[in-house]
């Protein structure tokens, strides 16, 4: 075997790899397609009273016992985001996405989309306001809406 024949068989190795993962890939985006479809399907604005949050692996005590045993191995394995919340008069265990975590107010009432047991958004709470912001920020936020406040008065 020469080099040209072993550069051959690399290449034919790394083209049926590309194709398997493009096909996988293909099959990922199906079901991910799915998935939003059936979250869009049964969104239902909920006001809840975040209690907890927490980044951990589920488990059945931290889980409807259910809901823990119909989740994949994968799922098992990996940390989630879960927020324990009172939802009307039931306490139970949620889980959301890293944004809608990191922007989750802890100990206070909140409008947010729930689908199933998935926090999907927040409605009810003005993010770009809740962050902590520096100083300089605040008086460059400050400047900004009384320049605008003026320019609306100089219009009129």
């Amino acid at each position: 075997m020469n080099f040209s024949d072993v550069l051959i068989i690399i290449f034919i190795i790394l083209a049926l790899l590309a194709v398997g993962l493009y096909f996988l890939n293909k099959r990922g985006m199906k079901r991910m397609v799915q998935a939003q479809d059936f979250i869009d399907q049964n969104r239902t604005t909920v006001q809840i009273f975040v209690i907890d949050k927490k980044q951990e692996k589920p488990s059945p005590s931290n889980m409807p016992k259910v809901v823990y045993e119909q989740m994949p191995k994968s799922a098992k394995i990996r940390k989630t985001n879960l927020v324990r919340a009172k939802v009307g008069p039931q306490i139970v265990t949620l889980m959301c996405d890293k944004p809608v975590f990191n922007a989750l107010p802890v100990k206070k009432n909140v409008k947010v989309d729930l689908a199933g047991m998935y926090i999907v958004s927040i409605t009810g709470l003005h993010l770009e306001d809740k962050k902590k912001k520096t100083f300089s920020e605040k008086m460059s936020a400050s400047v900004n809406r009384t320049m605008e406040k003026q320019t609306t008065k100089a219009k009129k």
